[in-house]
């Protein structure tokens, strides 16, 4: 499965510097966007945690659609499809019923994709 994980992704028409670097900032982003949204859950203020959890829901969709089921790779595209799916369940049930511990369920799995993906990318490199 070496380099599977790269694989995973297809490659946008956008001209970008490095594919490998924009996947590691969107989990940033869903890292980043989770903890403004749980901030504002434990503030009370509803406007700025429905913001914030619609922002990493984006992310999670951005990347359901990047994925590549070609080849190879289609187990894998396949397992982060369900993973990121369930990760904007548990946003959205932590929103509608304000359950701050949801949401870190999705930061610790975004830092376990963060990990993981390093990991991946610096074996290719």
């Amino acid at each position: 499965m070496r380099g599977s994980a790269l694989s995973a992704y297809t490659q946008n028409s956008i001209n970008i510097e490095s594919p490998i670097k924009l996947v590691e900032m969107l989990f940033e982003g869903i890292l980043k966007f989770t903890a403004q949204a749980k901030k504002s859950m434990l503030d009370d203020d509803i406007e700025k945690q429905v913001y914030w959890i619609n922002r990493t829901i984006d992310i999670f969709s951005e990347l359901i659609s990047s994925l590549d089921y070609s080849g190879e790779q289609k187990n894998l595209a396949e397992y982060l499809n369900g993973l990121y799916t369930y990760q904007i369940k548990l946003l959205t049930e932590a929103n509608i019923e304000c359950e701050p511990q949801k949401l870190d369920i999705v930061m610790n799995v975004a830092r376990g994709l963060i990990e993981a993906w390093k990991e991946e990318t610096s074996k290719s490199a």
